[in-house]
């Protein structure tokens, strides 16, 4: 029971009770009923008030159908006492200790007021118990619960023995009971701490573990952008300033010099050519996936590229290793810009690997639809029908951060979410006009991130 703190601003974000009690800070708070201090000292207040309706219950109205006699005087200075008693409660969590020996002190001064067969315990001597529990460590609890039991004891029974010696079984029974309620009262506060405690850990590592995620995602996505930066510099970087150099010294003898000038231009467009085929190498090697169906490794830098022209090989290879596949195709097909071409078919890729995955043997649609202003892709598996087998790792959710960046760098639409049958769905949207593929990458950029 090492120190803590009575309120719980570190609770946030924690269920039930706590809850409740970040309600009840926030009503207070607007209460100006502000720190400890102040707020122990309107639960004295609240105790105070309670007490004195109960004892006045209790001595002029059950103890008289006891038949117990106390006397009106005896009766008022115990009313007085353990209202004073719990006035000492506004004490309780900036002292903990000596408001617990006050309010015992009190018990017994209360103890000596009350005859023999009568005992008045305040309910402040519980909480100054609980307070201790829940505050201060271990073996303060326990010194601190042996003396306030012991004193207890020792005053009733020297209150009831004033007249005659009292016997064994009364010193007992006075024992046990003191013992029973300064213990269990301090063991409560006890067990309470040690909750809010594991509560409050629970908490800090969920806030952990959220943040290691976010920060392995964006580590991945900093990694692949900084990859992607490199090799298209790279690659583009020689061929692309070989090529303005010559373009201005076709300019300079386009007039002087026409067949060096159009030897310049066939220069040109060959180093077009080959720049274009290394980009497009350069795109499969960095989107390409080993573990992925069909995906290039590291060795096969030199082999083509694969597009949609090819996607009845992906179904088929797919097919092969037990998923359940059907393609469609709508609209005329016609030639995409090369990187769309490679986008479109690394997004099927991934989707037919998540699925294969994730939701083992659930059947997969893929739909290709080319209309007159946007070509659009749709891949969409059912739910599981039978459970994944374990792969030693979980997902990152890199791969559908993947898919959205392919879309934003060919300036497509992207939507990826679950189905409302309990599968998944993905689905892409090019549009083939030059102005609304300028629209599309703004939008794309600004919109919702995919589930």
């Amino acid at each position: 029971m090492t120190q803590h703190s009575g309120t719980g601003p570190g609770a946030t974000g924690v269920p039930g009770r706590y809850r409740l009690s970040g309600r009840l800070d926030g009503w207070l708070t607007r209460l100006g009923v502000t720190g400890r201090f102040a707020r122990d000292c309107l639960l004295a207040v609240v105790v105070a008030v309670v007490t004195f309706v109960l004892l006045v219950m209790l001595f002029w109205v059950v103890l008289p159908t006891e038949e117990i006699e106390v006397g009106a005087d005896r009766a008022r200075l115990a009313i007085l006492l353990c209202c004073g008693q719990a006035l000492l409660l506004c004490l309780r969590r900036v002292h903990p200790g000596r408001c617990l020996a006050l309010v015992v002190g009190v018990q017994l001064v209360i103890n000596a007021t009350m005859p023999s067969e009568l005992t008045v315990q305040g309910g402040a001597t519980l909480i100054a118990a609980y307070t201790v529990g829940t505050l201060l460590p271990v073996r303060t609890v326990v010194v601190a619960v042996g003396l306030a039991t012991a004193a207890d004891t020792v005053g009733a029974v020297a209150a009831a023995a004033s007249g005659s010696p009292a016997p064994l079984r009364a010193v007992l029974g006075h024992l046990v009971s003191s013992a029973l309620s300064y213990g269990g009262a301090a063991f409560v506060g006890g067990y309470v701490a040690t909750h809010r405690r594991y509560l409050e850990l629970l908490r800090v590592q969920a806030v952990e573990a959220v943040r290691a995620q976010q920060a392995k995602v964006s580590a991945a996505i900093g990694a692949e952008r900084s990859r992607m930066a490199r090799e298209l510099h790279d690659v583009a970087a020689h061929h692309l300033s070989g090529m303005v150099v010559q373009a201005s010294a076709v300019e300079r003898l386009i007039d002087r010099d026409p067949a060096a000038a159009k030897d310049g231009v066939v220069w040109i467009r060959a180093q077009g050519k080959e720049t274009l085929n290394n980009l497009r190498l350069v795109v499969g090697v960095l989107r390409g996936r080993p573990e992925a169906d069909g995906a290039p490794g590291p060795g096969e830098g030199n082999v083509p590229v694969p597009g949609l022209a090819v996607l009845d090989d992906l179904v088929r290879t797919a097919r092969e290793l037990g998923s359940s596949v059907e393609l469609t195709r709508q609209g005329q097909e016609r030639e995409l810009p090369p990187i769309a071409d490679v986008a479109l078919y690394r997004t099927v890729q991934e989707c037919l690997s998540n699925a294969r995955q994730h939701a083992p043997g659930a059947p997969v649609r893929i739909e290709l639809r080319f209309a007159a202003r946007e070509v659009a892709l749709a891949v969409v598996n059912g739910p599981a029908t039978r459970r994944p087998e374990p792969t030693g790792r979980t997902s990152s959710g890199v791969g559908l951060i993947g898919m959205r960046e392919r879309a934003q760098l060919i300036g497509a639409r992207f939507a990826a979410g679950p189905t409302p049958a309990g599968g998944w769905s993905v689905t892409v949207t090019l549009p083939t006009r030059d102005e609304a593929r300028a629209t599309s990458t703004r939008a794309t950029t600004k919109g919702t991130e995919p589930t």
